[in-house]
């Protein structure tokens, strides 16, 4: 078949990787979405699609240290939580949480969702997580938030009106009612909420009222969206927000997870947005199945450009897939400074503390590999696979040394060794599916640390078991990044490969 006439592959999760919380808007034909990001900077990262399957990012809303200040003392998994994105009265309006300390919520606001962004609105008055803005229809604007409840705001001051009072908590006795969504359909408001934990209980939960205050009716066939107690290959599903597809038909995203290995299941690559479909029935939305195949949708696909799968730091700033831990020093790390190359200056000793310069990207395919060509000739530093400060595993360089290092828990140690010449050398990883036998101890995966030499014979120096990279270990919110990063003087990187092994 011309590959013209091949149809467009669409698959689930259709943003893979580190990318929860999704929230989205339609404008016209377009589309955006917005997730969270945590301890990474740039924050809240944004994606465009025209046909919600296919999505690139456009940007990232929280991108200037004066908009987004995440200190060395916040714990991994702080930071940026749950955006909301809508597009009112000819603008772009996102309200977020920032959990480190001296944050709380705020607003920033475009014209074009590629950016600038404005500076932060602060909303001191705004209680909790999961902030959520919503317009009726003489203009006033009210934002919900986690718990659940509701108050009436400013949003392009901040200054919100009265107190907040308590809309719904979701099914009796449910764990953490949050991620609340408000909506005007049809004769109904709508507020759309997760309740059970982010975890394998996760689930979504709906209710309806005649006006925005409320009072909700919770809809008979609660949680309308669950996985809980299923062996279905996507897992933690909730957190999610309604939109109309291309066709008019409703759609949901929402976070999920795709365990593997044994027993509990293990996930590496953080809570994913996934997308699924929606019906009417009696007034109520019925979720269709969470299926890893998309490709029988009823509307044209429109796949964006493949996404270049190798960085040769030829342009002056880095691109927006890249995050860094915390804060991105221009001073510390820098395309400028020797051209054609990504030069990092160490500020901490290693990954295991809060402030290294580290710079990666997210891993978003199950198998992959990750390769850069590093000159540690002034310092040390290498290519990682980062989970947080206690759980990463690294191959580093310096002089004619080349080491991998293991950091799980509060265990530390250098797993391996190699002597190689005094230049510039490829470190490699490699993430691939476990060997057989397999059994209910068996990990999600291996990751294979090594060089490669300059015929492109890769050596691998250690392969670790990929359990210990996975949030059921180290806990927390976040995904793997794989990245550079500098641990001592000045480390030069020349290129930053990325190839998905997937099928």
């Amino acid at each position: 078949m011309p590959a013209q006439n091949r149809p467009a592959r669409a698959a689930n999760p259709v943003l893979p990787g580190f990318h929860p919380d999704p929230s989205i808007c339609r404008v016209g034909d377009d589309y955006y979405l917005a997730c969270s990001s945590f301890e990474y900077f740039p924050g809240v990262p944004l994606f465009h699609s025209r046909d919600l399957v296919h999505w690139r990012q456009i940007g990232n809303a929280l991108d200037r240290p004066e908009q987004l200040r995440l200190p060395a003392s916040m714990p991994s998994s702080g930071g940026i939580y749950a955006p909301t994105l809508r597009h009112h009265d000819g603008r772009f309006w996102l309200i977020v949480t920032n959990c480190s300390e001296g944050g709380g919520n705020l607003i920033v606001t475009a014209t074009d969702p590629a950016g600038p962004w404005s500076d932060p609105i602060p909303a001191p008055g705004v209680p909790g997580i999961d902030p959520d803005l919503a317009w009726d229809e003489d203009g006033t604007c009210w934002c919900t938030v986690a718990g659940v409840s509701q108050v009436r705001i400013d949003p392009t001051t901040g200054e919100t009106y009265g107190t907040p009072h308590r809309l719904w908590s979701g099914g009796p006795g449910a764990k953490a009612p949050e991620a609340p969504h408000l909506y005007r359909i049809g004769d109904y408001w709508y507020l759309l909420i997760a309740e059970g934990g982010t975890e394998r209980g996760h689930g979504v939960s709906i209710a309806r009222g005649r006006t925005p205050g409320g009072p909700f009716e919770p809809c008979p066939a609660n949680p309308i969206l669950t996985h809980r107690g299923t062996d279905h290959p996507i897992q933690n599903t909730g957190h999610a927000d309604l939109v109309q597809a291309p066709d008019g038909s409703w759609w949901m995203v929402l976070l999920g997870v795709r365990p593997g290995g044994g027993t509990p299941g293990w996930h590496v690559l953080g809570r994913e947005t996934f997308l699924a479909p929606v019906t009417w029935e009696d007034g109520w939305p019925v979720v269709g199945e969470v299926t890893l195949d998309l490709s029988a949708l009823p509307w044209p696909l429109s796949p964006a450009s493949a996404e270049d799968r190798r960085d040769d730091f030829e342009l002056s700033e880095l691109g927006p897939t890249w995050i860094s831990v915390r804060d991105r020093p221009a001073e510390l790390c820098t395309t400028k400074e020797r051209p054609g190359w990504l030069t990092l200056h160490a500020r901490g000793g290693s990954l295991d503390e809060p402030d290294v310069v580290f710079t990666g990207r997210r891993q978003q395919h199950l198998t992959c590999r990750a390769r850069t060509l590093v000159d540690p000739e002034q310092g040390r530093g290498g290519l990682a696979v980062r989970l947080d400060e206690r759980h990463h595993y690294a191959i580093e360089a310096s002089g004619t040394e080349v080491r991998v290092i293991a950091r799980v828990g509060s265990l530390r140690t250098v797993v391996a060794e190699r002597t190689v010449p005094a230049e510039p050398v490829v470190l490699g990883v490699t993430i691939t599916d476990p060997p057989p036998p397999h059994g209910p101890c068996t990990g999600p995966d291996v990751v294979s640390l090594g060089v490669e030499a300059a015929d492109g014979t890769f050596t691998e120096l250690a392969a670790l078991d990929g359990r210990y990279l996975s949030t059921e270990v180290a806990g927390g919110f976040t995904g793997r990044v794989i990245g550079v990063y500098a641990a001592a003087g000045t480390v030069h990187f020349d290129w930053f490969d990325y190839e998905p092994l997937d099928s």
